[in-house]
């Protein structure tokens, strides 16, 4: 599915994240201001903190689990992160039950953050589901599906497996046997 989500994406995600947290943030601690919630405001503006130093290590995590030559690299990081998550949560819900609009306000930045991280990450990829070559639009890029002819349509002989990467494969490989002469070997 991440086929087409390419590095200068996530660049554009990071910084359309950051600039919504920070314009969001704003508005908000205004708001809780204007509403006299000087804790809340302060939590607010901490757990979106928390959110946008946990995305940069995440990304920092990436970079360097991306270089080692071992041959899991999931597991490092996804126990990186976990233990982040964690931590900020617990930190957040011992706040909540010191102070509870501080502890709010904290669990609202976070829980803001990820909306926005995850409404960006979603936009990127309906976006490229819609313009990427052979895609049949964002929700079936979504789903996995591709332009080429779906597995036992009858439509197209040659279309045994759909290669929906564009990659080539043997999708691309058995329609161009059949269409260009199947006797030559």
């Amino acid at each position: 599915m991440f086929e087409r989500f390419q590095l200068p994406d996530v660049a554009a995600v990071a910084r359309r994240t950051m600039l919504g947290a920070l314009a969001v943030g704003v508005l908000g601690l205004v708001v809780l201001l204007l509403f006299s919630q000087t804790w809340a405001a302060l939590g607010l503006c901490v757990g979106i903190a928390l959110g946008i130093g946990n995305f940069r290590l995440i990304v920092r995590s990436v970079v360097k689990v991306g270089r080692r030559a071992d041959a899991n690299k999931r597991r490092p990081l996804a126990m990186n992160t976990l233990s982040r998550l964690m931590t900020m949560t617990v930190v957040a819900l011992v706040l909540a039950w010191v102070k509870p609009p501080l502890g709010l306000g904290i669990i609202g930045g976070l829980a803001l953050f990820q909306f926005l991280l995850l409404a960006n990450v979603t936009r990127s990829m309906l976006k490229a589901g819609v313009s990427g070559p052979g895609a049949g639009g964002g929700f079936a890029f979504l789903l996995g599906a591709g332009a080429a002819d779906p597995v036992g349509s009858g439509d197209d002989p040659g279309a045994s497996v759909v290669d929906a990467a564009g990659t080539g494969g043997a999708g691309a490989a058995g329609r161009a046997g059949a269409a260009g002469g199947e006797g030559a070997a």
